[in-house]
């Protein structure tokens, strides 16, 4: 499976590309726009990304890269409406989180579809959730944490509710949208 590394502001288009990477067979590989530019270069080099997916609002962020830039915000006349076919085995790659490298360089963590759907079956039923519950997207995606508060409401149909870039810092504002 296909390196592609997502470099976006927390956004509905971030939920959209991350499920448009997994459609298509890839595994993600999320980078924080606010890291410092060596950390971003190193995980792109690292993690072996050939495509790299942004914004066109932070594209300029990104430097020079030979990896082809798709901005998901861009309309582009090239697309395809074909449904993409891939061959997909319980221990391909769904995602790749880098650790944050407080004891040297950070290291990226692929994570398998068997372990991530074994976990979200499993937290359903742990956590007495269901199709009424609604669910906040706040931590950054690249944190592990991310992917539950992400995956499980698509799992069981619930509604999520994705919070701003920087929202998780902002207690007032997740207060605010909580209440909501």
């Amino acid at each position: 499976e296909d390196r592609v590394a997502v470099f976006m502001l927390r956004s509905i288009e971030l939920v959209a590309t991350l499920l448009g990477v997994l459609k298509a067979g890839g595994a993600y590989v999320p980078i924080d726009p606010t890291y410092p530019p060596e950390r971003v270069a190193y995980m792109l080099s690292d993690s072996g990304a050939r495509v790299i997916v942004t914004q066109s609002a932070i594209r300029d962020q990104l430097g020079a890269t030979e990896a082809a830039v798709l901005e998901a915000d861009a309309d582009d006349p090239t697309e395809s409406s074909e449904r993409p076919s891939a061959a997909l085995h319980p221990s391909s790659a769904v995602y790749v989180i880098y650790t944050s490298g407080s004891t040297g360089r950070p290291k990226g963590v692929v994570n398998a579809h068997q372990g991530v759907a074994n976990r979200l079956q499993w937290m359903k039923p742990a956590l007495g959730v269901d199709d009424s519950d609604v669910f906040l997207q706040k931590t950054p995606f690249t944190f592990d944490v991310s992917v539950w508060e992400l995956f499980v409401p698509l799992v069981i149909g619930a509604q999520l509710v994705v919070a701003r870039p920087e929202g998780h810092k902002d207690t007032a504002y997740l207060c605010d949208l909580v209440e909501e």
